[in-house]
């Protein structure tokens, strides 16, 4: 079963740079959706960036300030935050959608970002 964990969350303050990073336990197919999610107290779990079969997609409120990369030879799926806000403020979560229905999510990594 394919596990996925995150790391590089953090606290930082408004304007500052954090690098989260997903590993999977397993290859998975480059035409397979990777990506990151995140779900602020109280809100709903949004997408983020993801990296799908047709290209990259960003979440508005994250372009210009995110970078989101994806190897396939690592198994691994970064994101680059830049210029951080406090309603950055989120548990980010790692994903990979399969094309029959499937979500796998990681556990989430805390991203803390103070004005």
């Amino acid at each position: 079963q394919l596990q996925l964990v995150e790391s590089g969350g953090g606290s930082v303050q408004a304007g500052g740079s954090l690098r989260l990073s997903c590993a999977a336990s397993r290859s998975i197919f480059s035409i397979y959706d990777m990506g990151w999610y995140r779900q602020a107290p109280g809100k709903q779990r949004e997408l983020v960036a993801k990296i799908a079969s047709g290209g990259t997609i960003y979440a508005d409120s994250v372009k210009g300030r995110f970078t989101i990369s994806r190897d396939n030879a690592k198994n691994t799926v970064d994101l680059q935050m830049n210029s951080l806000k406090p309603e950055d403020t989120a548990v980010y979560y790692c994903n990979v959608y399969y094309p029959v229905g499937v979500n796998v999510w990681g556990k989430g990594t805390l991203v803390t970002v103070s004005s």
